[in-house]
């Protein structure tokens, strides 16, 4: 692949802006825990025919959602599990409502609008990294259950740290990990204020209820579990200079 020096990167023909690459993602992590009003790491990703989609490279950890409760603009407070370093792993147990004050907050913080992705963004983002669905091991819908059981194995579940999965040509990593993420879909004709669940992305989309925050006891209505839930922010709009 030929790389030009230029701020935008050509691959396969898309020209990506790049704000931040996969390689300086620890430096970006360190800058925002110093610093509760920076704006986070967005990267730009083109879209057919309009303005590019700005995506954040990694998802949210837990010293960032952290700096929103120590703001009191997240009413959850989130600890790392093993003693794990709070800089370099995801923000995970959270549900649709928990997600919705951190991007109020994060917005509030920055003056940037910011939002979960659509079903449609998140699958974009991930196609050639999340593999197919594969066809059902059973083909009789009483017998899904069984299909789903003996494909979990495939799917990872050990929360891990940021980048420890894939990165996609575009940047963005961790897409095939163990953390799915909330969309801003509903899976249902409600409006948002009054949706009883949402689609998350991840091995497949799921459909997990909006107060759900452990959807690996049995929270997830179709498709194998997620192991954890967490947030990728995502905005219309570039980042000011």
């Amino acid at each position: 692949m030929k790389r030009t020096p230029s701020p935008f990167q050509l691959v396969s023909g898309v020209a990506l802006a790049v704000l931040i690459t996969a390689g300086s993602a620890g430096a970006a992590f360190a800058g925002w825990a110093s610093d509760p009003v920076s704006m986070p790491a967005l990267i730009a990703v083109e879209r057919d025919g309009d303005r590019p989609l700005w995506v954040q490279p990694h998802e949210v950890t837990v010293a960032e959602w952290n700096l929103c409760h120590t703001a009191r603009g997240c009413s959850q407070q989130l600890r790392t599990p093993d003693g794990r370093h709070p800089d370099i792993t995801p923000a995970t147990n959270l549900s649709h409502m928990d997600v919705m004050e951190y991007i109020a907050w994060i917005s509030d913080q920055t003056g940037h609008d910011f939002r979960l992705p659509s079903s449609a963004e998140w699958e974009s983002l991930a196609a050639g990294i999340v593999p197919d669905v594969p066809d059902p091991i059973f083909t009789d819908p009483a017998l899904r259950w069984a299909s789903t059981y003996l494909r979990e194995e495939d799917s990872p579940r050990e929360l891990r740290r940021t980048g420890a999965f894939s990165t996609s040509r575009d940047g963005i990593a961790d897409l095939d990990g163990s953390v799915w993420e909330w969309t801003q879909d509903c899976a249902t004709d409600a409006t948002p204020d009054r949706c009883p669940a949402f689609y998350v992305g991840g091995l497949h989309m799921a459909v997990v209820p909006f107060l759900e925050r452990d959807p690996a006891r049995g929270g997830c209505a179709i498709g194998a579990p997620p192991a954890h839930l967490g947030l990728r922010l995502v905005s219309d709009s570039a980042p000011s200079s």
